[in-house]
């Protein structure tokens, strides 16, 4: 099983999905991804949370860095994860 992010920062993560919230959000691998906070999903033991632009993305949540909510008006700012 891989590491898991906090439970604290989870809560962020759903309020983000919850609310479709656009947000931008860095990776580990010094990549950014912007787009709508669609849901987050469990594969084989490794959660995901699946961003939609153009198309639809699964990004492993121990990889994320930082994620700033670009949505107006939004229940939280930039989170460090």
């Amino acid at each position: 099983m891989t590491k898991q992010i906090s439970c604290n920062l989870h809560d962020y993560l759903e309020i983000a999905c919850m609310y479709h919230y656009r947000v931008k959000i860095e990776l580990k691998d010094n990549q950014f991804l912007e787009g709508k906070a669609m849901d987050i999903v469990t594969s084989f033991g490794r959660e995901y949370l699946i961003i939609e632009n153009d198309k639809k993305h699964l990004i492993e949540l121990t990889s994320l860095v930082k994620l700033k909510p670009l949505t107006v008006n939004a229940k939280f700012g930039e989170i460090h994860f």
